[in-house]
């Protein structure tokens, strides 16, 4: 089952069986509603702002400024796109053919492995070890064929937030150049990072590196489908002819406000910075407590909205979150949805109060499910 499908089919759950149910499987903070009906209200009264422009010809050029000064790229560094999968779609598109073989992180995003399979490309799969997930170096090396054209992987991780470090980001940039094969790097999170701590924009240590980025998971924009592409050289070139003969669909009105928020960031970072600041110490002490009950174990993410902890115990994660959902009402993402079973993926960027209740709820479950079915069968 794709991610995708398992959101519609619990969406048509819960449509069809209304009940209370407690979300911990949402990958970013909840939509700034407020914010951005002010910010619509304020920018579309009379005078309409300049930044209702056309977004057809490269790009809403207001969006396209503010992205170089927020990455320090030039401005023709950058192809903007209706959100981060249509990016993706575009780089896998423009670059691949069948036959192509195309290394992905596992455990990962799989949409990285569902777009190869429609290329009819050669997947192969470049381990991320918990519970660190960082990049085994050896075997990716091992797994490099002469028709590697593609590396995929993410940063920070989805679905563990853990970040890729630099000298690991050097390392697989070095490869590419050498290989001659294509690094992509997903960075919608990245900027989950404070700005000291974080790792260069791949796409500026090389033209063999591209990343894929949006306002979906930082800011909980998803309603604005804003994302974009960064490049250099010829693989820019080789894009940007694509996105230009291929992409139509860039909402005007969608990146115009795009352009507003990243003009002007610093209430929506204020927005989850403080739902992160409170969130994050609520998650790490349930987090303590499973670990103490010999529930899980894994380690919380320093940055990021979602941690995926290994339930000990339990293999099968898609039927125990099946039974969450049947007798707590609480909702987590399978870890086979990520190619890990064992794992779960836990959202926790929420306001406090709605968070302690699906912890509290997910801890009664975690221990009941051990009850009748863990402990039963030592």
């Amino acid at each position: 089952m794709s991610y995708a499908h398992w959101i519609r089919q619990i969406i048509g759950r819960l449509r069809n069986e209304p009940r209370e149910a407690w979300s911990l499987f949402d990958s970013s903070v909840p939509e700034p509603e407020t914010l951005l009906r002010e910010l619509i209200a304020d920018a579309f009264a009379e005078p309409v702002t300049s930044r209702y422009t056309s977004a057809f010809v490269s790009g809403n050029p207001y969006t396209v400024a503010a992205l170089s000064r927020r990455y320090d790229m030039p401005r023709d560094a950058f192809i903007c796109t209706t959100g981060a999968t249509e990016g993706l779609h575009t780089i896998y598109r423009a670059l691949l053919q069948p036959g192509d073989h195309i290394l992905i992180e596992t455990p990962n995003f799989e949409l990285f492995d569902s777009l190869a399979r429609s290329h009819r490309c050669e997947i192969g799969h470049v381990p991320r070890p918990a519970p660190g997930f960082g990049i085994d170096m050896d075997a990716l090396q091992a797994a490099l064929r002469p028709t590697t054209r593609m590396v995929v992987v993410s940063n920070l991780h989805n679905p563990s937030s853990a970040p890729l470090p630099r000298a690991q980001l050097d390392a697989l940039v070095a490869l590419a150049e050498a290989h001659d094969f294509w690094l992509v790097v997903d960075e919608v999170y990245s900027d989950y990072v404070p700005e000291a701590q974080r790792a260069p924009v791949a796409a500026s240590l090389s033209p063999k590196a591209i990343t894929v980025s949006s306002l979906t998971k930082i800011y909980g924009l998803s309603t604005v489908r804003c994302g974009w592409i960064i490049a250099s050289g010829e693989t820019l070139d080789t894009l940007r002819d694509f996105n230009d003969r291929h992409a139509f669909g860039v909402s005007k009105l969608g990146h115009a406000i795009a352009a507003l928020v990243l003009e002007d960031p610093a209430r929506f970072d204020d927005y989850v910075a403080g739902l992160l600041d409170a969130a994050r110490p609520v998650y790490a002490r349930y987090h303590r407590l499973w670990e103490q009950e010999n529930l899980v174990e894994g380690r919380v993410p320093d940055h990021g909205c979602i941690a995926f902890p290994r339930l000990l115990g339990i293999t099968d994660t898609h039927a125990f979150s099946e039974w969450l959902i049947a007798h707590y009402g609480v909702i987590v993402a399978p870890g086979e949805l990520f190619s890990l079973a064992g794992h779960v993926r836990i959202g926790f960027a929420q306001p406090v109060d709605r968070l302690e209740q699906g912890l509290s709820l997910f801890t009664e479950g975690l221990r009941a499910y051990h009850a009748e079915n863990v402990r039963k069968a030592i």
